[in-house]
């Protein structure tokens, strides 16, 4: 689905954040990705729904290699792939229901309003449909951007340190739509410093860890 092979990548004017990481992200798998901040976590991830091309090596999204890729197929790649982004963005003068299904007006399709419904209520926001974003907390903020991310049906989901902003008890609340998604079928790659996190998510599915380490990226032991 995704892979790397030997991808190296460097912002201009300095060095390389991340250096020859060969990686593959199969169907159904669940991958943690650690290591401390600024160490490319958000980068990868980038590089994993081709918002970056790397510098050296090569990428593929579903078979394509992202350098052949048009803007087009770019496009209709990231439909296959869900974000959930670090830093959560949303147009205030939307409220929740219009916010979370922005993707499937931008993609042109439409879907019935009882599946939006049935989506929300998953992930706990019946009570909030008609409420803007500066109204929800922080937890409700995070849970409407996993609602935003799944509207397509993607088959992967990419979460950008999901729990960071959010206490404990809304981290497995979080976790736990995770791994419910993984039980579908779905791939998932959660890039996360949180330790505990990992542990309890280690208990309930077959969770690959993956540590950047001076810009390589390395499979974690079984000590956590």
């Amino acid at each position: 689905m995704i892979e790397f092979e030997e991808v190296s990548y460097g912002y201009s004017g300095g060095g390389a954040l991340l250096s020859d990481v060969s990686l593959k992200l199969a169907p159904g798998s669940f991958h943690f990705l650690t290591g401390p901040s600024g160490a490319g976590k958000t980068t990868l991830l980038k590089l994993c729904y081709g918002a970056l091309v790397p510098t050296q090596g090569r990428a593929t999204l579903f078979g394509a290699d992202v350098r052949a890729m048009t803007r087009d197929d770019v496009a209709e790649a990231r439909r296959r792939i869900g974000v959930v982004h670090q830093d959560v963005q949303f147009l205030d003068h939307m409220n929740v229901v219009e916010n979370v299904a922005l993707p499937l007006m931008v993609s042109g399709r439409t879907t019935d309003v009882q599946d939006i419904a049935d989506l929300l209520e998953w992930v706990g926001l019946t009570g909030q449909t008609d409420a803007l974003p500066p109204e929800l907390s922080g937890g409700e903020r995070q849970r409407a951007a996993l609602a935003r991310a799944v509207i397509l049906s993607p088959e992967v989901i990419l979460a950008d340190e999901p729990t960071g902003n959010v206490d404990w008890e809304m981290s497995l609340r979080l976790l736990q739509l995770l791994v419910e998604l993984n039980r579908m079928g779905k791939t998932v790659l959660i890039a996360t410093h949180d330790m505990n996190l990992i542990r309890q998510a280690k208990a309930q599915v077959q969770a690959r860890v993956l540590r950047i380490s001076g810009g390589r990226v390395l499979l974690a032991g079984a000590d956590l």
